[in-house]
C-alpha cells in the first residue's frame, strides 16, 4: 500500500490498520490516519507518508437493499463490482460509474467520481441518500441532505479527511437487463467532435470520446465518439463470452512509447465501427480498461501520470485543441485520451472536481523533467481558461493551482478530522 494506482509517488507509512467487522473505534495512534479503499487513485490522495493507512476492504458487507425502490445500503469497503453482481440480476444499476469498477464505495463518495453521463445525472454524490461518518474523538455522524448537511457536503468529494466513511445508502436506477445500446462513430478533427457531441448529448445519457493525442496535420483532433443507452426490455440479445486477461510482469521501461502510441492509435482510429447502434454488455462498454488486470504495468516500474483537466464551457473549444497541439509536439501521451463534456447539474460536495465544461484525461508514461515540464505548459492553458485539475488523479499539482481551482478549500478544511491527513492535502495547502 505504498503505491497508488499509478505507481507513482512511492511512499512508505508507518503502519496500516485493517478494519474489520464489528470494530468499534479507529485505532489510537501518534500519526496521521487516512481511509484507503482498493487504491485506484492517482497519485497521492490516497497516500500518507510517515502515517498510517486505514484499510477499509474488509468492511464489504451488505446491510440492506430493497428491490423495489433501488435503495441500497452498504459498509464502505464494497466494491462497485460486488454492488453490480448483485444488483444487476435484480433490474437495477449504478446511477453513476467512473472507468473503472474496482473502486469502493467508500472511495467513490470521497473523490464524487463522475461517469459517462454527466450531463444527465451529475456525479456520484447526488446520488448519495445518507452515510456514516467516524470521526477520531468516536463521535457517530449519520448525515445527509437533510440532516447534518453540512458534514454530508464535506464529505462528498472530502478526499477521506473528514473523517471514515463507515456505510452509505445510495438510490440505485432501475434497468431491464445487463445490456447497452451502444453506438460508435469516427470524427476527423475537435471541431467535428463538437458538433457530434451537441447533438449527441440530447439524444444519449451515456457519451464519450477516446481521440487520439499525438494525430496531427489534417489528422489532428481525429477520434471515436461513444454514445450509450440501456437496452429495452425487448431487444435479443448476443451470447457472450467474457474474457480476463492480466498483464504478466514488470517491464524495466515503459511499453508506451511515441512508435507505440501511434500503432495503437491508429488500429484503435480504423477499426470496423457498426453504421447502426448494437448491443454491448454493461462491462466492456463501461469498463473497457478493467478487461486487462494489472494493467498499469505497462507503464514500467517509474510508473506513469494521469492528467485531468475541466476547462469552463466558453473557453474549453480553444483550449482543449491548445493543449492538443502541445501534447502532440510533445510525442507524450496516451493510448487514445478521453474527452467528455460535463453539465450543469451542480455536484453537492464542497471539493468535488466535476462542474460544467470538457473534461480531458490523459496517461503519461514518467520522463521524469520531460513529462513535468509538458504538464506546466499544460498548465498555464488550463490556468488561463480558470479551470482546474482533478485531485484524484494529480500527483504533482502545484498550492496555487489548487487554491484557485477549489476556492472554498479554507471553508473545508474546518471539517478535516484533526487525526487525518494524506500526502496530497500537506502538498497543495501547506
Amino acid at each position: 500500500m505504498d503505491l497508488s494506482w499509478n505507481r507513482f509517488p512511492r511512499l512508505k507509512h508507518r503502519g496500516v490498520f485493517n478494519l474489520s467487522e464489528g470494530f468499534v473505534s479507529l485505532p489510537r495512534t501518534e500519526s496521521f490516519c487516512l481511509p484507503y479503499g482498493n487504491g485506484r487513485s492517482y497519485g497521492d490522495v490516497c497516500l500518507n507518508e510517515d502515517g498510517v493507512l486505514l484499510n477499509t476492504r474488509q468492511l464489504n458487507h451488505f446491510i440492506h437493499f430493497d428491490q423495489t425502490t433501488g435503495r441500497l445500503r452498504c459498509e464502505a469497503g464494497v466494491l462497485l463490482k460486488e454492488i453490480l453482481e448483485l444488483v444487476v440480476p435484480q433490474n437495477w444499476f449504478l446511477p453513476v460509474t467512473p472507468g473503472t469498477q474496482f473502486i469502493t464505495i467508500g472511495g467513490a463518495i470521497a473523490n464524487d467520481v463522475h461517469g459517462k453521463n454527466h450531463h444527465c445525472a451529475g456525479s456520484f454524490g447526488n446520488h448519495v441518500i445518507r452515510l456514516e461518518l467516524l470521526r477520531s474523538d468516536g463521535q457517530r455522524i449519520v448525515c445527509s441532505m437533510e440532516k447534518a448537511k453540512d458534514w454530508f457536503t464535506a464529505t462528498i468529494g472530502g478526499l477521506g479527511l473528514t473523517g471514515l466513511i463507515t456505510w452509505a445508502e445510495i438510490q440505485l436506477i432501475p434497468v431491464n437487463n445487463p445490456w447497452i445500446l451502444a453506438q460508435s462513430r469516427r470524427f476527423s478533427s475537435l471541431d467535428e467532435f463538437w458538433e457530434i457531441n451537441s447533438e449527441a448529448e440530447h439524444r444519449w445519457p451515456y457519451t464519450v470520446a477516446w481521440y487520439d493525442c499525438l494525430s496531427a496535420g489534417r489528422g489532428q483532433g481525429r477520434g471515436v465518439y461513444i454514445s450509450g443507452q440501456h437496452a429495452a426490455e425487448t431487444d435479443k440479445f448476443p451470447p457472450r463470452h467474457p474474457k480476463s486477461l492480466r498483464f504478466p510482469f514488470d517491464p524495466s521501461f515503459s511499453l508506451i512509447n511515441p512508435l507505440s502510441l501511434r500503432l495503437i492509435n491508429t488500429v484503435y482510429y480504423h477499426k470496423p465501427i457498426k453504421d447502426m447502434p448494437s448491443l454491448s454488455h454493461y462491462e466492456p462498454f463501461f469498463y473497457p480498461l478493467d478487461g486487462v488486470l494489472d494493467w498499469n504495468r505497462i507503464y514500467g516500474k517509474k510508473g506513469f501520470f494521469q492528467y485531468q483537466c475541466i476547462l469552463p464551457p466558453e473557453d474549453a473549444q480553444d483550449g482543449i485543441k491548445a493543449m492538443s497541439k502541445k501534447i502532440a509536439a510533445s510525442g507524450q501521451g496516451s493510448f487514445l485520451a478521453v474527452l467528455k463534456t460535463f453539465g450543469n447539474i451542480p455536484s453537492r460536495g464542497l471539493m468535488s472536481f466535476a462542474r460544467p465544461g470538457v473534461t480531458l484525461a490523459l496517461d503519461f508514461p514518467n520522463h521524469g523533467q520531460t513529462t513535468l515540464r509538458l504538464f506546466k505548459e499544460l498548465d498555464a492553458i488550463v490556468s488561463e481558461a480558470q479551470g482546474v485539475l482533478n485531485p484524484s488523479k494529480d500527483a504533482r499539482m502545484s498550492a496555487q493551482m489548487f487554491k484557485s481551482g477549489f476556492p472554498r478549500w479554507e471553508q473545508f478544511a474546518d471539517f478535516i478530522d484533526p487525526k487525518f491527513s494524506s500526502s496530497f492535502w500537506r502538498r497543495v495547502t501547506q
